[in-house]
């Protein structure tokens, strides 16, 4: 009974720590779930325009170097013009 008992106190031991983790004080409370995940969101829109911005920018700075396909290449050029003119 003695291994019984000393897994237990271990265990105890373990959910405490689990409890006391920040990320379920973050949990505690509807409103701070709530709070955490809106900022998520937030976080992560900013995020996915900030990079889908510099991938397409990227990449009509890519094919605007490319003369071999008149249309690409011209089509990225009137996109690279418009963008600096407006």
């Amino acid at each position: 009974m003695d291994g019984l008992e000393r897994e237990v106190a271990s265990l105890a031991r373990e959910l405490e720590k689990i409890n006391n983790h920040k990320v379920m004080r973050a949990h505690s409370s509807n409103a701070r779930l709530m709070w955490f995940n809106f900022l998520r969101g937030l976080t992560f829109g900013l995020g996915s325009v900030v990079g889908a911005t510099f991938l397409v920018s990227m990449l009509v700075y890519t094919l605007s170097w490319v003369d071999f396909i008149p249309v690409v290449g011209e089509w990225a050029k009137e996109v690279i013009r418009v963008i600096e003119e407006g």
